[in-house]
């Protein structure tokens, strides 16, 4: 068994003293004979190699690790296959794996905690394919944008609650809980702890029962600090009468929109006046945020030459995140440091992110999201 890195395992905050107690991982990979097999530290700041074997014959394998002081993730590679496990007390856990499905037929014993998080792994899975197949089917012209936000949002909406109900809120003391919250969507977070008031409940719930339990440990603080953010973000500001200043409002009824762009131009939404303008609101740092400016980039290649324009308000509260996501984008992009409690979110009604509205050329608004059938022919009947 050969040793990797031992300055970088050295550095590792997760184990202990390698004179301390033990875990133990052993196992079998079948049909992986002369395949190198890795062990692996799942930490805050990254993967870090602790050791590795090459696999013979039947493919037996067993790695001994210092027992970490807390709750820790770890996994099994094998090219680029991966199986995630955790370690929350001296024991051993056992992994069983076919080499050609190693990351989702696999069997755990001697922790449950493990087998929660394969559950959650083959959900994500399916989670990802529908997804994708959803995206697909929009590429392909099988369905129209609206029919695949509405679809991708209720994917979305089913398997956060499942999640929710029978794995963070059922048992937030436990690795699996944790695990949960950091699951992700076309790369980003599932469940939202900065822009989702929801969402910071499900960590709360888990930050509190980890922070009781070892309130010393890294990730107790690193969840702690999430959380405390997250209600900043997402704090509900007194209830007071919504007072619109008479110059916002242009001799159309239009209500005006003045924000500044990542280059911090003030960017005003009437001085679009005379292009068709689809107003958008949305998160960047969302699991739909990719697929949505997608969206929106076809339809601008499509139409911005005959006179459409977008004008989006971003609602993140990572502002250093948006000014990333949106420095290329063609169109007007603008963020609103208030999140989803500005004035202009209130002003429009919006119900649901992402939130289209769609002005004419006269600067008159005539649809909004939810009374649009077909996104792209409700476009062009205004060009």
């Amino acid at each position: 068994m050969k040793k990797i890195t031992f300055a970088a395992l050295a550095a590792l905050t997760i184990t202990a003293c390698s004179s301390g107690p033990k875990f133990q991982v052993t196992g079998d990979v079948s049909g992986a004979d002369g395949k190198m097999l890795y062990l692996e530290a799942s930490g805050l700041e990254g993967i870090v190699p602790l050791d590795s074997v090459k696999l013979k014959g039947e493919g037996t394998f067993s790695f001994k690790q210092a027992r970490p002081e807390s709750p820790e993730f770890y996994r099994l590679r094998i090219d680029d296959k991966v199986i995630n496990f955790s370690v929350d007390s001296i024991e051993t856990v056992q992994i069983k794996a076919p080499y050609m499905d190693f990351s989702t037929d696999y069997t755990v014993e001697g922790s449950e905690n493990s087998n929660k998080i394969k559950e959650l792994t083959l959900k994500q899975i399916r989670l990802q394919k529908n997804a994708d197949d959803l995206l697909a089917a929009l590429r392909g012209n099988k369905i129209g944008h609206d029919v695949f936000e509405d679809s991708l949002a209720t994917l979305l909406g089913k398997y956060k609650e499942d999640v929710k109900v029978n794995y963070i809120f059922a048992a937030p003391n436990t690795a699996a809980a944790y695990f949960a919250l950091f699951q992700k969507l076309n790369n980003y977070l599932i469940f939202d702890p900065l822009n989702n008031k929801d969402d910071v409940k499900c960590f709360a719930a888990v930050a509190t029962s980890l922070n009781n339990t070892f309130p010393n440990a890294v990730r107790s603080k690193n969840l702690y600090n999430i959380v405390i953010k997250g209600m900043k973000n997402t704090r509900q500001p007194q209830a007071k009468a919504l007072e619109i200043p008479q110059d916002k409002i242009v001799e159309t009824g239009i209500i005006d929109i003045a924000l500044r762009d990542v280059k911090g131009n003030v960017r005003k939404l009437t001085d679009l006046k005379g292009k068709v303008v689809l107003l958008d609101f949305s998160v960047f740092q969302s699991p739909a945020g990719a697929p949505h400016n997608l969206m929106l980039r076809e339809l601008y290649n499509t139409y911005a030459s005959q006179g459409l324009e977008i004008y989006q308000v971003s609602l993140d509260a990572d502002e250093h995140y948006w000014k990333t996501s949106a420095a290329n984008l063609p169109w007007v992009c603008v963020r609103d440091g208030n999140g989803v409690y500005s004035t202009n979110v209130a002003v429009y009604n919006v119900r649901q992110l992402p939130s289209i509205f769609l002005i004419n050329r006269n600067n008159e608004l005539k649809l909004r999201g939810e009374d649009i059938k077909d996104l792209e022919a409700a476009v062009k009947s205004l060009l």
